[in-house]
């Protein structure tokens, strides 16, 4: 009996947990990104973003300089699969030689709880 409860009960709690997020990916491409400190964004390719996302936060790592604070910005999200260049401004690559940067994005609801999030890593120059 004690253990059908416990089991009863387990059950409750992962009833209460949310679905897991759909897996969400993205690509950047740099065309028309000037070659030092362009503060517009590249354009940002979607897909799979969870349902309910209301904006979407991206943030820039030099993993080849990692102190160096490149930033990112927050856009709206309407259900678009593409974030076009300039739609935010941060502080663009301007490596001496090509450098990697890893991109991280986190799908956030109206009351900025996390849905899900996703990295990429590319090279600048291409």
């Amino acid at each position: 009996m004690l253990l059908r409860n416990t089991l009863a009960a387990v059950a409750a709690l992962l009833a209460l947990l949310p679905a897991p997020a759909l897996a969400s990916s993205f690509t950047v491409d740099w065309k028309g990104t000037a070659p030092c400190f362009d503060p517009d964004s590249p354009l940002i390719r979607l897909s799979g973003v969870p349902k309910g996302t209301a904006k979407i936060e991206f943030h820039m790592t030099d993993l080849d300089a990692p102190n160096f604070p490149h930033g990112g910005g927050t856009v709206a999200y309407f259900g678009e699969t593409t974030v076009q260049r300039g739609t935010f401004t941060y502080k663009g690559p301007c490596p001496p030689e090509p450098h990697r940067y890893r991109w991280d994005a986190r799908a956030l609801d109206l009351s900025g709880h996390e849905l899900g999030k996703a990295e990429t890593t590319v090279k600048f120059p291409p």
